[in-house]
């Protein structure tokens, strides 16, 4: 492994390991089996030169990520640009265009594909020399490397060689962080052989030399075989003397090392894989649009030879000037077959315009545009860590217009991954005042609820800590105004954290603080669960040496919060040595510094579920300390150690309602006798080697962890991310659904969902979870899939049979379950129940059931799917959706490698979509619809003419004006509508959320109005050719009497079309800037610029094109007049067809168009609140609909009274009546 020399953060002096955990030495343990297919490497160390032998000859440590290099770029560049259809076209186009057969210059075929393809070629290049200076930053790093004679001396990681040494540190350990291999921030030990550990100078290696045979290189992160051979001794190494490439040397400052891996044969690179292959649904109908003009062309062509070959059939004996009694074999009227094949080909040719040569490249070159306006967006850069939102791909820009579902991670996602201790249950008693956020919301909800049962006003409620704000008044006939809830915000003016100053420390409890707790009834048991906060942990202390004050790395960002917690209440984790922690006590008056041997340290893994420390106090005393989940402590504990048990877990269930992360903390004393025979076995399963390993580990373990006393519980608070609960509502009012994948247990992940409004009060929530008894059933699998089938049916049926509009349902499942919900016979009777409720939380899930979950998704509805994470668990459902967007959080950068774009939290999600992906929808949509309309409307009056002279194969235009309409003159115009449109603005994107569902309904890019689109095209093309030729044919064109000629003409008709398609595309835009004037005016007079001054070339050059402009058009006022009235015919459907649909059926975007053009927002804000309210799809989830359903509520119950009232009024009438009339008679 390479020597990182980084800045130490813990001098060595004070930096220890644990002696406990060093594998024993030879005696002790067997060197592995190596032998068979699979472990063939042999490494010689200290001895890169055998490695040159044909055999032995290993990769380079040569690491490249690009997909071409300089031999490779021209074919795979070629080959991936001519897979488009449009392009080959042109590329056969261009070959056939250097035979007498076409019709055109060669040149006008040739240099737009060029121009085209390079542009495209170029991008590319581009990209990949961006990845090329990647691994060049990667390839030149430096490494100390072993010279020969004890010299080490720098070298690139490009030039290191298997076998190399390189520059342990004197206790044989390190620490590294893994984050960008597995996305886990805690740090991991290393540690060296004991037979190495003397290994500690440079000097040492002079003569050193030893082989290692080990695995072939392999993917697996966690596991490595291989054998040590050393001074004629065999030693096993295993994962912890391996040091992967990309990880991160911690809290070390260098190590000796041996290169067994480079280049791409080490596991990093191994495990790298590359991202799939995504292409936006409108992409992919824009092939089918670019097939139907194919067939389109193919049609006129045909046509076009068959007229030819008719014409010649029949006709060619009239025309004389062709020579019929000399015919040539294409006008040979005797076979007119030939003239149909040869004129097949020319007319390919000739109607090629109605393909769009530069879609591709303009389409990405928008694309580029649109990215760099999403990573340049100031509204979606978080200023606490300076990250920007990053288009990391381009290609599906328009895709995030057009999001149906949103499955999201929740920790780290939509939470912070920053632990807050909240409270805690010690001896039984519950110490923490402050409330949660879950307990908040929850507190204001039945307060109101409250409020609605006793009939009394909000405004008597108490409010809680400034934080119950947001109220909106609805008047009542009967009662003084009621207040409803109109937002729950996710965090406050005033951050909790903000009261204690601690990060990590949001506690608040007096009787804890400074010392109170030795007031407390239960003191020991208190001071007990201190200590286990303060010690039973695996984390390392850094002294800030300014201030003084400790900051820890741990495992997880619990165990800080623990050890936060520990020194607020006094009992502060100073230093840890390589066999003892050290505690600094401040509980009774001065500060004492207190030494606790570490004996042993027993892990955390999943299955597990707990952590334990055996530590020798100063007394002499050994303790097992223990914390983990309630379940499994309380499995664990002696008769003794119940007597908190009913109250601790009565705590824990309150902590779990309020979404706060539990933990239970015990101990255990023990005996020298006992730990001596335990230690014993656990160090044989400690260095044991083989497949059963962790299991003799887990075994041995659980053999101490056991009749254990109970202390207490600990609660923390993963607190939600800024602005997360208005995101959701925001996102909700847009019409999307929000799916949450998580891999924490159900009670937190529900009591989250309360809080951002996923769930809420009133929403019957179906759970579909394995019954305990199925287990004990002959066959344990079919009964646990047939009983969850079931369940999905009757929550369907349940669903469907409901008759209240405005119920909603919310869908639960766990992971265990949702491994038979995804099976193939069940998954889309789940997926269909799933589609039916307002919101998903799937939990306990694992990474690969989160890519199975989204692909079940994406590929039974249909729809477009974004997957939001920003851990390496959620990297296969970010690849797997349709678009995935990692958050640049603390779980490392995997999540926002893999993905499509990367936003710093999760509330930029909403303007990425609401704003981005709106406007990029619909830019995209209209510029390739316009882009077939202006290349129709050119491409079809080539035709007419053609038909117009006996379908002669005759262009009407020159060559070079066919070479700058699509690439020059029409070009810009095009682009400033992919780049700069905008239908509303940002704030009225935000301010009307539903306008998003045009993108989803694809109300822009369906076939109608492709269809509309190109039926346009046909009608200008029939108007521009129909009116130059009907008014060129029949008068003279000049004063002088002189008809126009064919150039004089088609050099009309080429400036009626520019004028019409650039017009056209001004009528389509909403939103101006000097950019789309410069362009569209700019493209209109560049082609009067290039007209004069081609025309003032030589005649060699501009043939009959000499002085066309100056000479001929221009003094013609016909010319003038014509291009008017070509103007007004051609724009005037367009027109109609816009000013109906705005009168008569407007969109949204039109309302809002004349509201603000007219500026009645301002006018009448009422009326501007009430559109506003109406802008909005109607949603079960999130702040907004949980406020509808309070006003329904209160609504029915004022209706309720009314109705009472007015019985009892009537009641009231009947009994006056039937008084009076006894009085009556009775007199």
């Amino acid at each position: 492994m390479g020597r990182r020399r980084i800045r130490s953060r813990i001098r060595k002096s004070h930096f220890y390991t644990f002696r406990c955990l060093r594998p024993k030495t030879l005696e002790d343990q067997e060197p592995h089996v190596i032998n068979g297919p699979g472990y063939t490497r042999i490494v010689h160390c200290n001895q890169p030169h055998m490695h040159l032998a044909k055999v032995l000859r290993y990769t380079s440590n040569y690491v490249s990520t690009t997909r071409y290099n300089l031999i490779t770029f021209l074919p795979k560049c070629l080959y991936e640009q001519f897979h488009r259809v449009a392009n080959f076209y042109f590329l056969v186009a261009a070959v056939l265009s250097v035979f007498p057969l076409s019709p055109f210059n060669k040149w006008s075929m040739i240099a737009p594909l060029i121009f085209v393809v390079g542009l495209s070629m170029g991008k590319e290049a581009l990209e990949d020399w961006r990845r090329f200076m990647q691994d060049v930053k990667v390839n030149s790093r430096k490494a100390v490397v072993h010279r020969g004679d004890g010299d080490f001396g720098r070298r690139k990681w490009n030039k290191i060689r298997v076998g190399d040494m390189s520059s342990s540190y004197e206790d044989g350990i390190c620490y590294v962080e893994t984050m960008n291999l597995d996305g886990e921030t805690n740090l991991k030990v290393k540690r060296c052989l004991d037979v190495t550990l003397p290994l500690e100078r440079d000097d040492a290696f002079h003569t050193f030399s030893g082989t290692i045979k080990c695995e072939d290189p392999n993917p697996n992160l966690y596991t490595f075989v291989g054998n040590l051979e050393y001074d004629g001794q065999v030693y096993p190494l295993d994962p912890n003397q391996i040091l992967l490439r990309d990880s991160k040397l911690r809290n070390t400052s260098y190590v000796y090392g041996v290169v067994i891996f480079t280049g791409h044969d080490t596991k990093v690179m191994q495990n790298s894989t590359k991202s799939p292959s995504k292409r936006s649904r409108i992409e992919k109908r824009m092939d089918y649009i670019i097939y139907t003009l194919f067939a389109l062309l193919v049609t006129v062509s045909f046509i076009s030879s068959l007229g030819f070959a008719v014409m010649t059939k029949m006709h060619m004996q009239e025309w004389w000037y062709l020579r019929p009694d000399k015919p040539e074999r294409l006008t040979n009227p005797r076979n007119p077959f030939h003239a149909w094949v040869v004129h097949l080909i020319t007319a390919v040719l000739l109607y090629g315009y109605l393909i769009p040569i530069s879609l591709y490249v303009s389409i990405e070159l928008v694309k580029v545009l649109q990215a760099t306006f999403i990573n340049h967006d100031l509204h979606m850069y978080d200023s606490e860590s300076g990250t920007p939102a990053e288009a990391r791909t381009s290609n599906l820009n328009e895709e995030l217009g057009q999001v149906d579902t949103i499955l999201s991670d929740k920790t780290g996602t939509l939470t912070c991954n920053q632990m807050d201790f909240l409270k805690c249950s010690i001896a039984g008693t519950s110490y923490g005042v402050r409330a949660s956020e879950v307990e908040l919301a929850a507190a204001k909800q039945m307060a109101i609820d409250l409020d609605e049962e006793q009939g009394q006003e909000m405004n008597d409620l108490p409010r809680t800590r400034g934080r119950m704000h947001g109220y909106a008044k609805m008047p009542s006939q009967n009662s003084s105004d009621i207040e409803l809830e109109t937002v729950i915000t996710a965090t406050d003016e005033i951050d909790q954290t903000q009261s204690t100053g601690v990060k990590g420390f949001s506690f608040e409890d007096q009787r804890l603080m400074n010392g109170n707790w030795l007031n407390e009834p239960n003191p020991d048991d208190i001071l007990m669960f201190l200590r286990i906060l303060a010690v039973c942990h695996t984390a390392i202390p850094e002294v800030d040496e300014d201030t003084g004050k400790c900051t820890y790395e741990a495992e997880s960002p619990d165990e800080v919060a623990f050890l936060v917690a520990a020194g607020e209440f006094g009992f502060e984790f100073t230093k840890r040595t390589q066999s003892s922690v050290f505690i600094s006590e401040r509980h009774l008056g001065q500060p004492l510094e207190r030494e606790y041997k570490v004996l042993n340290v027993l892990d955390f893994t999943s299955k597990r579920k707990r952590m334990s420390v055996i530590i020798r106090d100063e007394k002499g005393q050994i303790l097992l300390l223990c914390k983990g989940a309630d379940s499994i402590i309380f499995d664990r504990l002696s008769k003794n150690g119940k007597k908190y048990l009913e109250a601790t877990s009565k705590h824990l269930n309150g902590y779990g309602e309020a979404g706060l992360r539990t933990l239970a903390l015990s101990y255990r004393k023990l005996d020298e006798t006992e730990y001596s025979i335990w230690n014993s076995e656990f160090h044989k399963a400690k260095t044991s080697v083989g497949a059963d390993r962790d299991e003799m580990l887990e075994k041995v373990s659980d053999m101490m962890e056991k009749e254990l006393i109970l202390v207490g519980a600990t609660a923390v608070e993963d607190k939600l991310q800024k602005g997360v609960p208005q995101c959701i509502d925001k996102l909700a009012q847009a019409g999307l659904k929000i799916w949450v994948l998580t891999g924490d247990k159900m009670e937190t992940a529900i009591n989250i969902g309360y809080a951002c409004s996923l769930l809420r009060q009133g929403m019957k929530q179906i759970s579909i979870a394995l019954r305990s008894e199925e287990g004990s059933l002959q066959d344990p699998e079919a009964a646990a899939r047939e009983s969850i089938l079931m369940q999905i049916i009757n929550a369907s049926q349940m669903i469907k049979l409901e008759k209240d509009p405005h119920a909603a349902f919310a869908l639960i499942i766990d992971g265990k379950t949702l491994t038979y919900a995804l099976e193939d016979d069940i998954k889309y009777q789940f997926l269909a129940l799933a589609v039916d409720c307002a919101s998903v939380i799937c939990c306990r899930v694992s990474p690969k059931q989160k890519a199975l979950v989204t692909r079940l998704a994406k590929e039974g509805t249909g729809k477009t799917t974004l997957a939001i994470g920003d851990g390496a668990n959620d990297v296969g459902m970010i690849q797997e959706a349709d678009i995935g967007v990692g958050i640049s959080g603390v779980e490392g950068m995997q999540a926002v490698m893999a993905s499509d774009f990367s936003i710093a939290q999760f509330r930029f999600l909403e303007r990425l979509l609401v704003v981005h992906g709106h406007w990029c929808y619909k830019r995209i949509a209209q510029m390739i619809c316009y882009f077939f309309y202006k290349n129709i409307t050119f491409g079809l009056t080539l035709f007419y003419f053609e038909a117009f002279t006996g379908f002669s194969g005759q262009a009407i235009y020159n060559d070079y004006y066919l070479l700058m309409f699509n690439v020059i003159l029409t070009s810009l115009p095009v682009i400033s509508l992919g780049v700069f449109e905008q239908d509303v603005s940002s704030e009225v994107c935000l301010q009307f959320p539903a306008l998003y569902q045009q993108g989803p309904k694809n109300l822009f890019f369906d076939w109608q109005r492709i269809l509309g689109w190109m039926g346009n095209g046909v009608y200008a093309s029939i108007v521009i050719f129909g009116l130059n030729i009907g008014i060129f044919d029949v008068q003279s064109f000049c004063s002088g009497g002189q008809t126009a000629d064919m150039n004089a003409m088609g050099t009309t008709m080429f400036t009626c079309i520019i004028w019409a398609v650039n017009v056209q595309i001004a009528l389509t835009m909403s939103h101006f800037t000097w950019i789309q004037h410069a362009f569209i005016w700019g493209s209109i007079v560049m082609w009067y610029i290039f007209l004069a001054l081609f025309g003032r070339l030589p005649p060699k050059i501009s043939g009959n094109m000499f002085h066309m402009l100056s000479e001929t058009l221009a003094p013609a006022p016909i010319y003038w007049l014509t291009t008017l009235l070509v103007i007004a015919a051609t724009t005037l459907p367009y027109l109609a067809h816009i000013s109906f649909q705005r009168s008569l059926n407007p969109l949204d975007h039109h309302i809002i168009q004349e509201i603000k053009h007219f500026r009645i927002d301002v006018q009448d804000e009422r009326m501007w609140t009430r559109e506003r309210s109406k802008a909005r799809e109607k949603t079960k989830i999130g702040f907004t609909a949980r406020v509808d359903a309070k006003i329904r509520q209160l609504r029915g119950r004022l209706q309720r009274k009314h109705s009472i009232l007015s019985v009892m009024s009537g009641m009231s009438g009947v009994s006056a009546s039937t008084d009076t009339t006894s009085t009556t008679h009775h007199s």
